[in-house]
């Protein structure tokens, strides 16, 4: 995993931008339509991990398609195990130069391709659960949950700012670090947010109240690979996940949900992390452990 284009001269992570952005919307170039659209996942990725708990939470299962990738990544980029049904792509990388063949970044999950097109259209990770939330309304489940209720959208953009920059992203700039400046400074921002989201789960079971929102949503596939990876891989071993009362029990309470618990996959994120990540372990031994009971009470 080659980093240098993503590491600057004080030896931090700065994550490349994202490239394809065409948003999904009524009236564009690219509307919401049943059977049209399919996400490019991997059970490892946290970013991708938030469109497979969305989508199933939403009910689109049969409205949005996916393809999971293998977890072991590559200088190809991600494998589409026993090629793609759709594209008949054997790699993603194959998709992203199918659209733009001047591409030179990483190929990231999660992205979309439209069939009818024959492009993909965004791997804007952040955008991608708001637009199944909210371009694709009219074929959510009957019951589904408002993850982005309008009166609560300021709010949760906020919270998820704080969450992205000092613990999603955060974990990264720590593991990734290559001075020990940088590390300190991104490790420091890891815990600190922790602390206060301990602190704000004290007193109620979800990021904003009684129900869930995209918050929760952003949060936990950090939380669910915290102790199995970013702890000892990424150097944030201040404290674990378990050592958080109120966050471990909010944890536990999410994994409990179905959309959750059924897109956790602990033996995809160890051997992404641990076997394609040489650059942190370059002898790619998976660890065992550690033994978490995430379906205690």
């Amino acid at each position: 995993m080659d980093l240098a284009r993503e590491t600057s001269d004080t030896g931090r992570f700065v994550r490349q931008p994202n490239w394809f952005t065409t948003r999904i919307e009524e009236g564009g170039e690219h509307p919401p339509e049943p059977g049209r659209y399919r996400i490019y996942a991997s059970y490892a990725c946290p970013w991708a991990h938030r469109s497979l708990i969305v989508r199933e939470l939403l009910g689109l299962q049969d409205v949005v398609g996916v393809t999971i990738v293998d977890p072991i990544r590559d200088e190809r980029g991600w494998r589409i195990p026993g090629g793609d049904p759709v594209t008949g792509a054997e790699f993603l990388s194959e998709l992203y130069l199918a659209t733009d063949p001047g591409f030179e970044g990483r190929y990231t999950v999660p992205c979309v391709w439209d069939a009818k097109a024959g492009v993909l259209v965004t791997n804007d990770y952040p955008q991608i659960t708001l637009t199944l939330e909210t371009a694709f309304a009219p074929w959510h489940a009957e019951g589904a949950p408002d993850l982005y209720p309008v009166a609560l959208r300021a709010e949760i953009d906020e919270l998820n700012d704080r969450i992205f920059h000092g613990l999603n992203n955060g974990v990264y700039r720590a593991g990734f670090a290559t001075s020990q400046e940088a590390y300190e400074e991104a490790v420091t921002d890891v815990f600190d947010t922790l602390g206060a989201l301990e602190r704000r789960l004290a007193d109620r079971p979800y990021l904003h109240g009684d129900a869930l929102t995209e918050s929760d949503v952003r949060l936990y596939p950090t939380l669910a690979r915290f102790d199995a990876v970013y702890h000892s891989h990424f150097k944030c071993s201040v404290r674990r996940l378990t050592d958080h009362p109120a966050l471990w029990a909010y944890a536990r309470r999410l994994y409990a949900i179905p959309a959750f618990r059924d897109t956790t996959d602990f033996d995809h994120i160890k051997r992404h992390y641990f076997v394609t990540q040489r650059n942190i372990n370059p002898t790619g031994i998976v660890p065992r452990g550690p033994e978490i009971d995430w379906t205690a009470p």
